[in-house]
């Protein structure tokens, strides 16, 4: 997967957990938390949704890297290069 295959993979699971959202007005380099509202519960849905898409684990220890559009990128796509050799 590219990495712009891979945002928007990213964009698509933050839609389907917050659909009131544009997901085109996400800014990239800024943590999600703060510009979309999405308590624990959705933001576990977010991991889920992401992982069913891309079919990366991601270890609850890693939650915390997925902060920003950049950050969640970058983890799946150095996943992503490790899984396939």
């Amino acid at each position: 997967m590219t990495r712009a295959e891979i945002t928007a993979v990213v964009l698509k699971a933050l839609s389907e957990v917050a659909p009131e959202i544009d997901a085109a007005s996400v800014r990239p380099e800024a943590p999600l938390r703060d510009q979309v509202d999405l308590d624990s519960f959705d933001y576990l849905n977010f991991i889920v949704a992401i992982h069913a898409a891309s079919r990366v684990d991601i270890p609850e220890a890693d939650y915390a890297k997925l902060g920003t559009v950049n950050d969640t990128v970058e983890y799946l796509a150095r996943h992503m290069a490790s899984r396939s050799g």
